[in-house]
């Protein structure tokens, strides 16, 4: 992104997330090697990534820096850069948002899900950084892609950095698909999404911590249990943050695809939802 318009979006959404993390930083203690410990909270869309990357921002001594504007803005141009050379850049995003928001001697939780896709230049980028892995059922997820309408044939949408909506093709979706993508129901481009998201991350990372959203609204305590162990970090605080997760929404595709939607989901997904368990 260049000239004038580029360079005053960005100065807003800089100013909008060092205002949003100061909030969320303050009165948290600190630790000394925090810049050097971010946890990456990685995912796809509508996984479970906002809720666990607040419970984590709310221990003492870590910040949720929420989804941060100006590295989504930019992920596309990271994942195609050589590594090295991503993995400084997006150093230097995050840095700058954690030195405006006052938020230095705190350990960030980074949770835009599109990190999945440079979650290489990220673990370079801090390589005593953690990564927390969120999985759902591919099911569930279309489901609440499918009420967000983030898929559909609607024009004029933008998302938060003024990306659009619809059924066009992501950067994310296989060049020599293209076509298919944007020819498929809404329900296949929301499953499309959820398994290239979650091979992204999965394929990036083979020592991130998986979190199973459905393993978490069974036992929050014992998921509390393996991520404090994971990152470091107090159990108590997180188990009772933990607690409030949405548990109502494991199996709502049961109910919510009819036989079609099911049917698109699973020819796109299928394999993806063997793997892991959930078919």
């Amino acid at each position: 992104m260049t000239g004038p318009a580029g360079t005053a979006q960005l100065v807003r959404l800089y100013g909008g997330a060092a205002a949003r993390v100061a909030t969320r930083g303050r009165i948290k203690g600190g630790v000394a090697d925090a810049t050097e410990r971010p946890v990456f909270v990685v995912g796809s869309p509508r996984s479970g990534t906002t809720f666990m990357a607040g419970c984590l921002g709310e221990l003492p001594g870590f910040v949720d820096l929420g989804e941060v504007k100006p590295l989504k803005l930019s992920l596309q141009q990271l994942a195609d850069l050589p590594e090295e050379e991503a993995a400084r850049n997006l150093r230097r995003t995050l840095e700058r948002v954690r030195r405006l928001g006052l938020v230095r001697r705190l350990r960030a939780v980074e949770q835009t899900p599109e990190t999945s896709f440079a979650l290489a230049a990220a673990q370079r980028a801090y390589p005593q950084g953690k990564v927390v892995q969120m999985v759902r059922d591919g099911r569930d997820v279309v489901c609440s892609l499918l009420a967000k309408r983030w898929f559909s044939d609607e024009p004029g949408r933008v998302d938060d950095v003024g990306l659009p909506y619809g059924a066009h093709a992501r950067p994310w979706v296989e060049p020599d698909r293209v076509e298919e993508f944007e020819g498929a129901s809404e329900a296949r481009r929301a499953a499309w999404a959820w398994r290239r998201y979650s091979t992204a991350a999965r394929a990036a990372a083979p020592g991130a911590l998986e979190v199973r959203y459905e393993e978490l609204a069974t036992d929050p305590a014992a998921t509390a249990a393996r991520i404090a162990a994971h990152i470091d970090a107090d159990v108590d605080p997180l188990a009772r943050a933990l607690r409030s997760v949405h548990a109502e929404s494991v199996g709502r595709w049961r109910r919510d695809l009819t036989p079609e939607q099911l049917a698109d989901v699973e020819a796109e997904a299928g394999a993806l939802l063997h793997e892991l368990g959930y078919a």
